[in-house]
């Protein structure tokens, strides 16, 4: 199997019409022998890419004769293939890298330092805490991942990891995982922390509350959005601040039935308050992930929620998408247009329960009048729904 890396460069927006069908799409490599489930950018404009380990070889083998040698892969106990690359944006190229434990459905964030740290995953990989750190200038083919076996108090599989103020990693939530955790621990956080909300908001034999969305508020309280509600929490008292109302419509937004969601661009950072906006996009209506499993594939949502999280009395503003989606991706672009990617038209995210894949991107201008901000624009031939990544 090929695994195709495409890169989308935007064009100019061309006036209000939803179907200007912008945008220019570069096909940069064929193959990087690896499907990109997970990646991130790093600063030195190299990106780290990778996915599960235990269904079999890659298509791009470990350097020097290195295999793994893993007696609880559930497909191969020794591997010579790779299952993490390094991407170099100068040169186009690839470096293979070795990661031990299965990142499968696991999260992770940078640190201030510029390293990643990327945290849970499946089976042995649960409770795994990896970092991959960027290569000292001059030693570019030395640098890999570095394994913390048991480096989490609490199993994680589809958590959601926030760089906070200080430096540090929360680590929250995750399947039957109705708590958070920091990395690196100190004295006083060395233990997980209960957090009832997420328990209220999973739906039995469903969840719909996996991967929550979350987000540093401008006054240092963390913004979490899970199945179809957020609350603003403050983490180091373990304390709901504020309750925010129920997103209009009720249909869930998270694993599995995942939409996205972006803090919009701050605007006033002079003024004495500073605003701050969260957009969610896209998911599925209730129920469609046992429908999906049982073989009925529902319609994805068309939908997108707009909130002031820092409004005394927030209200969510609801819009309407060109092409309804889920399992999509929504990037912040420069010059402060959201682009909206990948995904699905049907079904739920999860193993081959999605159809109808979305090709074409859309693009968002949150400062335009409500009737004029998205834009439809070229599509790619290359299917990207459960498990697909982008950056920019």
């Amino acid at each position: 199997m090929l695994w195709q890396l495409p890169l989308l460069m935007l064009l100019s927006c061309r006036g209000n019409l939803a179907y200007a069908a912008g945008g220019k799409w570069e096909l940069l490599m064929s193959s990087i022998g690896i499907s990109a489930m997970h990646m991130q950018l790093l600063n030195d404009d190299r990106v780290v890419m990778y996915d599960r380990t235990d269904f079999g070889a890659s298509n791009i083998s470990l350097p020097n004769g290195k295999c793994r040698n893993n007696n609880n892969d559930l497909a191969l106990k020794v591997d010579c293939t790779a299952h993490s690359v390094e991407y170099d944006v100068s040169t186009n190229s690839v470096r293979p890298l070795m990661v031990q434990t299965n990142v499968w459905c696991s999260s992770g964030s940078a640190m201030s330092d510029g390293s990643l740290v990327q945290t849970g995953g499946f089976n042995d990989g649960i409770n795994v805490v990896r970092v991959f750190k960027p290569c000292i200038t001059g030693k570019k083919s030395t640098c890999d991942w570095q394994e913390m076996g048991n480096g989490l108090i609490q199993s994680r599989w589809y958590a959601t990891n926030h760089m906070l103020p200080d430096g540090r990693q929360i680590i929250i939530g995750g399947r039957q995982a109705f708590n958070y955790e920091f990395h690196p621990k100190t004295a006083s956080t060395s233990n997980v922390f209960n957090l009832p909300f997420l328990q209220q908001t999973n739906d039995p034999g469903e969840e719909n509350n996996l991967y929550p969305f979350v987000f540093l508020n401008v006054d240092g309280n963390l913004f979490i959005f899970a199945n179809d509600r957020a609350i603003l929490f403050d983490y180091t008292t373990s304390t709901v601040v504020k309750t925010y109302p129920q997103i209009p419509g009720g249909d869930p937004r998270n694993y599995p039935s995942t939409g996205s969601a972006v803090l919009l661009p701050l605007k006033n950072l002079q003024e004495k308050t500073i605003q701050a906006e969260v957009l969610v996009c896209g998911g599925t209506p209730r129920g469609s992930y046992l429908k999906a499993v049982g073989g009925e594939f529902l319609g994805a949502l068309n939908t997108c929620g707009r909130i002031t999280i820092t409004d005394p009395n927030p209200q969510w503003t609801m819009e309407t998408m060109p092409l309804a989606r889920t399992m999509g991706d929504m990037v912040i672009l420069p010059n402060g247009i959201i682009l909206i990617i990948n995904g699905a038209a049907v079904g739920a995210a999860g193993w081959e329960i999605g159809r109808n894949p979305v090709l074409s991107p859309v693009i968002y201008q949150p400062d335009n009048l409500p009737d004029s901000r998205f834009e439809v624009q070229n599509s790619n031939a290359i299917p990207r729904m459960y498990h697909r990544q982008q950056l920019y």
